[in-house]
């Protein structure tokens, strides 16, 4: 799989590079396939400041990431993607890139964006009415991506080798499966951390409902060769939705989740995930609270319920504290404030985390965020977290303050 995945790449570069150059104008070819294709550029600038305690230095991490993709035009139901990205450091320089890509400079706290060049999507792609066929280096991303993501806050996003599939109707079912080869991670190809070879299914089934909600079952079978505590099998319901008032929007949602262990991993565990999110969009502001705990088993290691393929950061914190679930489990309670303010969209949020299994508690946090688009392709984000962790707790204070700047064409 490994090897026909590679081709597939090397097949699309060469596409890729002969899109740009071709110059035969025959509609309904093959060829026209490619002079009509669609070229995208983005530039994603961000600062990002990390002050933690255990750390006699702060870092200061000066990121700008160019991402080029181009799209072909369908012929006969087929199509190419292909996106390179570019990661540069400009400026401060002062942060640990993470596992291993920055070995002179872990006297820094993490900043996870490391430098370099990444193929960072090449595909080839099958559509036909209500179905959807791809093969190759993809971006996935299932429901609100707690299980499946891409990571898209890092610079150097989270892709897979796979060959995936989707239906989807105007009756609002969504079907979607996925066999991952290999896990491409935010950490680049120069690390082992940056790869890891999986045999890995993914199957998600939701039906939507208009003005009630939509319904998800899904089942996560993950076979990690590289890294044997990643491999888990998870099968779990979500139900989210809303519903309109004279006034205003209930939002609601609704998850449960059960996880074991599966193939090499060696820890015989099951554990239990939940979550729970109530809003109500007024006339200016939204005000929200959630609730969401992942199992764990405070007289064990390795027994907790674990989101390897997750986009992490969006979820318990913007600090990054529990990008890996504690082994005593977590209970996170959050409750928060968003709203506009003219063109500038606002959102503020504080998180109590405390041990599922046990009573320890780990600490809590204050998120704020700041942005808004100018003009048609410029967009701008201040971001800050504020975690403090209770004096018993494992987790040191952190604060970490963002500033990024987006441009997309």
């Amino acid at each position: 799989m490994i090897c026909l995945l590679a081709a597939l790449q090397a097949g699309l570069l060469a596409a890729f590079l002969g899109a740009a150059t071709s110059q035969v104008q025959a509609a309904g070819t093959f060829s026209d396939a490619f002079t009509q294709s669609d070229l995208d550029i983005s530039i994603r600038y961000r600062f990002e400041h990390v002050e933690q305690d255990n750390f006699d230095k702060n870092a200061m991490a000066s990121t700008l990431r160019a991402r080029l993709n181009l799209k072909t035009d369908d012929w006969k139901g087929f199509g190419l993607f292909v996106e390179f990205d570019y990661v540069a450091k400009i400026g401060w320089n002062d942060f640990n890139a993470a596992a291993g890509n920055t070995p002179d400079k872990t006297e820094y706290p993490v900043v996870a964006d490391p430098k370099g060049p990444d193929l960072n999507q090449a595909y080839i792609q099958w559509e036909n009415g209500n179905n959807t066929i791809r093969g190759g280096r993809q971006r996935i991303n299932y429901e609100n991506a707690r299980f499946v993501g891409n990571v898209g806050w890092r610079q150097n996003e989270q892709t897979y080798e796979a060959a995936s599939y989707r239906f989807k109707n105007k009756a609002g079912v969504d079907l979607q499966f996925a066999y991952v080869d290999q896990v491409n991670r935010i950490f680049g190809r120069d690390v082992p951390a940056g790869t890891n070879n999986n045999n890995t299914w993914l199957a998600n089934l939701a039906r939507d409902w208009k003005d009630v909600g939509k319904l998800t079952g899904y089942y996560y079978d993950i076979d990690n060769m590289d890294v044997v505590a990643f491999s888990t099998r998870t099968y779990g319901v979500r139900f989210a939705g809303s519903r309109k008032l004279t006034g205003t929007t209930i939002g609601y949602a609704a998850e449960f989740a059960i996880q074991d262990d599966v193939h090499n991993n060696p820890v015989d565990y099951s554990a239990d995930y939940c979550r729970f999110d109530l809003s109500l969009a007024l006339s200016k502001i939204t005000p929200y609270i959630g609730y969401e705990s992942l199992g764990g088993d405070d007289t064990r290691s390795g027994a907790a319920f674990r989101t390897p393929l997750a986009t992490l950061h969006a979820f318990n914190g913007w600090a990054d504290k529990f990008l890996a679930t504690p082994d005593a489990g977590l209970n996170d309670l959050f409750v928060g404030l968003k709203g506009k303010l003219g063109k500038w969209s606002w959102n503020v949020i504080y998180h109590d985390f405390e041990a599922e299994s046990g009573d320890e508690s780990f600490g809590r946090e204050l998120d704020a965020a700041l942005s808004r688009k100018f003009a048609e392709h410029y967009s701008v984000l201040f971001r800050g977290a504020w975690f403090i962790g209770d004096a018993s707790s494992p987790y040191d204070d952190t604060t970490k303050l963002w500033v990024q700047m987006t441009a997309d064409f």
